[in-house]
């Protein structure tokens, strides 16, 4: 309906402005026929990379060009969440968007808006390009909805590499391992975590992502995606046990940098700060990979910082991974477009990108010695050694939940350190829609 009203306004504009100019004795602006034909031998691509990361992605379509003659006109906006909805109800889509929530992507499908990329691509061909979970991960409604371009890691431990090492600590492999570890360092007079979760209108996004972690840690992958839908509630032993453990460092004074007391009010962005302090205020840090724009100016990773996988819990689950991505969905059916799409299942298709660096392939036949640093060959190692990659849950579930009443229940969970659990998980559920 919003995008209804939306599309409803642009046109209303439309209207209202012809009717001035011809008023004017001016000829009425031309308006693109949504129903034309676009050029042969070009392939729209609409989504939401811009300025550099625009750039790079052009850059990395450019041996499909060079291949088949056919050019890629590609499109980004910071606003494409609300864009697309227009475009696409307005009879005008892409050929191909590039959606970085899938949940967004899921809303097209129920309007049968999306074409089945089964269609088109041999799933032998697709199990080899990417590992079963990227292909669960694509699958809505019975359809093979997009196809995965590019991932990012939320499951890393961050460290102060001299330091840790001077104490004599060592990378743990297991939560129990983690929680010594902890503990070690707190008999040494050392403070083990820096967390904070304060983000304007966003505070309480670094919880959700602990939570979703641990979830993937302690419970079957197909309980993770019946929380993101709704079927396994807040409220049940599973997600509960998921917020206790977390309590189990986030509520212990002695854990955490300025206390718990200090993670509601210290800005994720600064959080890690106090690792890189002589001698450091903390000596861990979990976050995503995004997390180094946020270092003090002159850190280095790999030489001053550096991270390792957060570490697993039942060890029935191996190896989780949690994440991001960005998933390449068809709206027109040409050949040109199954060329374009065929070849974003490619790891050739990333290559330019990933040599310039800050970027992960899920592609199973992306080359290691494509990544032009170790760190970002440890992302990658990590993603290709993944026993499953989940998305993030609280993007993946309604607004009203995910980027809603998820983020200000755990405000209220660590605001009383825990003791509201029940209260703050029956809230959540109370507010997911019908």
């Amino acid at each position: 309906m919003l995008a209804s009203k939306k599309l409803w306004s642009v046109l209303s504009l439309i209207i209202v402005l012809s009717l001035v100019l011809v008023a004017c004795g001016q000829p009425a602006p031309e308006v693109d026929d949504p129903e034309e034909a676009p050029d042969e031998g070009v392939v729209t691509i609409f989504g939401a990379f811009v300025d550099e990361d625009a750039r790079r992605f052009q850059a990395s379509m450019e041996p499909f060009t060079e291949r088949t003659g056919i050019e890629v006109q590609y499109e980004g906006s910071g606003d494409f969440e609300t864009l697309i909805l227009v475009r696409v109800e307005g009879g005008n889509p892409p050929d191909i968007a590039a959606f970085p929530q899938p949940g967004l992507l899921a809303g097209f499908v129920e309007q049968d808006q999306v074409i089945d990329l089964n269609d088109w691509m041999e799933r032998d061909y697709l199990e080899e390009q990417y590992e079963d979970h990227w292909l669960e991960m694509a699958t809505m409604d019975g359809i093979m909805a997009g196809v995965w371009y590019r991932a990012n890691i939320k499951s890393l431990v961050w460290y102060p590499v001299p330091e840790f090492s001077d104490a004599g600590y060592e990378i743990p492999e297991t939560w129990d391992e983690l929680l010594a570890l902890s503990d070690q360092m707190v008999a040494d007079g050392n403070t083990p975590w820096c967390i904070g979760i304060e983000s304007a209108g966003a505070t309480g996004w670094v919880a959700t992502d602990w939570m979703e972690d641990i979830m993937l840690r302690t419970q079957p992958v197909e309980k993770y995606d019946q929380w993101v839908t709704g079927q396994l509630p807040f409220d049940s032993p599973e997600v509960k046990n998921a917020a206790e453990i977390m309590g189990e460092i986030w509520f212990n004074p002695d854990y955490v940098y300025g206390g718990t007391a200090s993670i509601l009010t210290m800005p994720f962005g600064d959080a890690p700060d106090p690792m890189f302090d002589s001698p450091p205020g903390c000596y861990m840090h979990r976050q995503a990979s995004f997390i180094p724009a946020f270092f003090p100016d002159g850190v280095v990773v790999g030489e001053d910082v550096d991270f390792f996988y957060l570490p697993p819990i039942d060890p029935a689950y191996t190896m989780p991974v949690l994440g991001a991505g960005d998933l390449f969905a068809a709206f027109n059916d040409r050949p040109e477009v199954r060329q374009a799409v065929e070849f974003l299942t490619t790891g050739e298709s990333t290559r330019a990108w990933l040599q310039a660096g800050g970027f992960v392939s899920p592609h199973n036949d992306a080359e290691l010695d494509w990544y032009p640093t170790e760190t970002d060959r440890k992302y990658a190692e990590i993603l290709g050694e993944a026993s499953v990659f989940r998305f993030d849950a609280s993007d993946l579930m309604p607004g009203a939940v995910g980027a809603g009443s998820f983020w200000t229940g755990m405000v209220d969970l660590v605001s009383a350190r825990g003791e509201n659990l029940d209260e703050v998980m029956r809230t959540i559920d109370a507010s997911w829609p019908e």
